[in-house]
Order: structure tokens, then sequence, then C-alpha cells
């Protein structure tokens, strides 16, 4: 008795609300955060600082050190995808780098001049925030040309904007605008475009797994601009959205690296729901497959009825194997050859000797291509006594070399015919697919060509070119 137990797709009522609990999981750890930023806002003393600036200037240089990989990360795969999105990523990477490294180069100013200090860190938030919202609006678009992609012109202006940006935070810094303000206006804006990025991701239902790590990392960044709103230079909550940030940070860079690691795109990595739709059409193709090939066989057996006088095959059955072996060559490129054999003067000899004589010879002449031709199988009588043979995987100096073989081997062939003994001899053609022709019949017709040369040559000769 069999143990065997039948699976199916599991009950409608239970997906969905495994599909809920699922959506109510990541929405909880996108929101993670949120949960600390209240637990210090309410809980702790905003006045204990943890002032470090040697710790600040490490942690700065190991998240620009982050970034650069990460960004050539996200443009190798840009590169070879293509994908408008990764595109903005890779940019969106690079500004970040180019604009925070200054809030760590500028670390040692924090008492003497605090907005150069801090602004450089809303700013190169802002900057990410706004570039991977014009990335996700191109999600899913045709992927750019190869042109675009290498654009050293368009690259380099890229970096003289970031550059740019750095040279108007500093103007901004040092302009009679209140730091304290434009602080609060960069964090706010970049907390507002992360937001809009977490809603674009919704009302689009983009639900790809990359994405949502992508989803869950904004909606980290948006946390942290809103923690650094909420607190104060080396305070804990200014720390903690330090942390908030890196955190969404890494969390984004591991689905870059998903993405170089498997598709090198951010839109062809496939939901489980997705995948297992997919394993479903394959294993009904391989099922259809597979009668597909039954029937098939089943029809090559009913075709494969052999010459009843020589024992090799008919002509149907060896069309059938020569378009076979054109597919096989097709998949694997590995060449073939093809023999033409003809029996000369068979005609004379039935006219001469009687047509029992000229069946005899015929057996005998089938026989002895076929010991020759070993350890290969595929000889056919196709007219008369013409035979044609099929070499799979030999190119046509061996099979030149086969062909000879067989031409000797009729040549010592002796039979009775009365008084006499008679003896005959063959003329041999060869053709190989590829050199002579991609189908059966151009192969089929190359190779009788020179059949028909090795006649008229003299007979008792093998004709490959």
């Amino acid at each position: 008795m069999s143990n065997t137990v039948a699976v199916g797709d599991p009950p409608e009522a239970a997906r969905r609300v495994t599909g809920w609990y699922a959506a109510l999981l990541r929405a909880m750890f996108a929101l993670l955060p949120a949960y600390l930023i209240a637990y210090l806002y309410y809980f702790q003393d905003p006045h204990l600082l943890f002032e470090s600036h040697g710790f600040h200037e490490i942690a700065i240089a190991a998240a620009t050190l982050e970034g650069l990989f990460v960004s050539y990360v996200t443009w190798q795969c840009y590169r070879l995808s293509g994908e408008p999105i990764l595109r903005w990523m890779t940019l969106g990477f690079i500004g970040f780098v180019l604009i925070y490294m200054l809030h760590g180069a500028f670390t040692p100013l924090a008492h003497h001049h605090m907005w150069l200090f801090l602004l450089y860190g809303p700013a190169s938030r802002l900057a990410m925030s706004v570039l991977l919202f014009i990335g996700l609006l191109a999600y899913a678009s045709g992927a750019d040309s190869v042109e675009r992609r290498t654009d050293r012109w368009l690259w380099g202006m890229w970096f003289v904007g970031f550059a740019a940006i750095d040279l108007l935070v500093a103007v901004l810094a040092n302009s009679s605008i209140p730091g304290l303000l434009a602080a609060r206006s960069l964090e706010t804006g970049a907390m507002l475009i992360s937001l809009l990025n977490v809603a674009c991701l919704v009302a689009r239902r983009i639900r790809s797994p990359l994405m949502q790590i992508f989803g869950i990392s904004v909606m980290a960044f948006a946390l942290s601009s809103l923690a650094f709103l909420l607190g104060k230079p080396w305070n804990h909550m200014w720390w903690l959205a330090h942390a908030i940030f890196a955190g969404g940070f890494f969390l984004l860079s591991y689905g870059i690296v998903q993405a170089f690691h498997t598709t090198r795109s951010f839109s062809t990595i496939y939901s489980q729901e997705e995948l297992m739709a997919q394993l479903r059409q394959e294993m009904a193709r391989t099922e259809s497959a597979l009668q597909d090939l039954q029937r098939s066989n089943q029809k090559l057996e009913s075709l494969a009825a052999a010459d009843p006088l020589t024992g090799a095959s008919n002509r149907r059955t060896f069309v059938e194997r020569l378009e076979a072996e054109v597919g096989a060559a097709k998949r694997g490129g590995s060449p073939f050859s093809l023999l033409a054999i003809d029996v000369d003067n068979l005609q004379r000899v039935n006219e001469r000797f009687s047509e029992q004589t000229g069946d005899r010879i015929l057996h005998d002449v089938a026989q002895v291509c076929m010991e020759a031709m070993r350890p290969y199988h595929g000889l056919a009588r196709v007219d008369g006594g013409e035979f044609m043979a099929v070499l799979p995987g030999v190119a046509l100096d061996a099979a030149l070399m086969i062909g000879e073989r067989i031409r000797a081997s009729i040549q010592s062939l002796q039979f009775e015919g009365g008084q006499e003994r008679v003896t005959v001899t063959a003329s041999v053609g060869i053709a190989q697919y590829g050199a002579d022709g991609a189908t059966a019949d151009a192969v089929m017709r190359a190779a009788g060509e020179r059949l028909r040369r090795a006649k008229t040559h003299g007979r008792n000769c093998v004709i490959a070119v």
C-alpha cells in the first residue's frame, strides 16, 4: 500500500489569513524604530549627552566606505541590467556619500561652527530620498541603452552636481538664515520624501521581495529623520537616529547584494506566490512535453519497419531519424555526416544473372555496410540498390574513412552467378550537416549530388567534397 499523500494548494481561507499575518509582520518590522523613538522620547532624559568626536568620525568614515561599496555594487547591477531604478539608486547612494562625508569631516567644528557641521547630514538624506523616489517612479520601466549606462559625461555631470550641493550647504550654513530653521527644513523634507516613497510603493501595489526591502528601508530613513527632528546633537535620540538610518541602509544594501547575486535586477526577483505559479506552469509544460514525447515514440515505433530483404531501415524511418539528428545538431552544435551508397550496375546484374542474385547481393551489401559502419547504426535502403546512413557526431574526414571502408568491403564480396563468380562495386557520396546545409533536405541533396559525381567518375569511388 502506498503511503504517498496527495499535495495540492492550501485552502483559500488559510492563504488569506497567512497573507494578512505576513503583511502585519512586515508592517510591525518596518515600524520597529518608532517604538524605540517613542520610548526615548517619553522615558529618557533628553539632556543626557554622549559627545565623542572620535567615535562620530569613525562612524561617519565607516558609513562612507559602506556607501561607496553599495554604490559600486548597485552600479554593477545597473550596468548589467540597465534598470532605471538602479541608475537612480546608484546616484542616490553616491550623492549621499559625497554630501554625508563632510558631516564627518567637519566634526571638529561642532562647537565653533555648529551648522556647518550639522547641515550636511539632513542635506545628504534629503538628496538620497529624492533620488530614490525618482527611481521608484521609474520602477519596471524599459532598460536603458548600453551607451547611456556607460556615458561618462552624464555620470560626471552628476558628480559636479553633488559637489555644487556641498557648496550650497556651506553657503547656507554661513548665511543669515537661522541654522536651526535650515536643519529642520532639510530634515523635514527628507522625512516627507521618504514617506512619499512608502506611499507610492503601497499605491502602486509593488510587492516583489526586493521592493519590500526597499519599502522597509525607506521607512527606516523616514523614522531616522523623525528622530533627528526630536533629538539634539549628541543626546541619545540623536545617536538613535544615526542607528536607525544605518539599519535601513544596511537592509537596503542587503537587497542590492541579493540582486547582484541573482538577476542584477530589482524587478525580476519573484515573490513566493509568483514562484509557485511559475512552478505549476512549468510542471504542466513538463507533463505536456512528456505526453508529446510518448506520442512521438509511438509514432516512431509504428514507422520503424525494417526492409524485409536487407534488414536495413526503410526510407520513412530514415527520414524521421535524419530530422531528429538535425534537431539534435541544432541544439547541441555537434556535426553529423550522411553517406549515400549505391551498388554499381545492379540492373545489369539482374538482367544477366537473375533478380534472385541481385537480391542476394543487396542483402550481403547491407550486412557488410552495417559491419563496416560499427559502432554506428542507421543504415537504410532508400531505393533499389541505394542505401543511406547517418553517422552522428562524425565530421567529414572521419566519414570519408568509413565510406572507404564500406567501398572496400563491398568490392571484396563474391557471389555465385550460375557458372560465374560475380563481384560488385559501390559508389559513395558523403555530406556533412552544417558545411553542406542546415536542413535534412539540403544534406540529402548534397550527398546525392556527390554520389552522382562518383558514378560519372568511373564508379567504385568515394567523393566527399
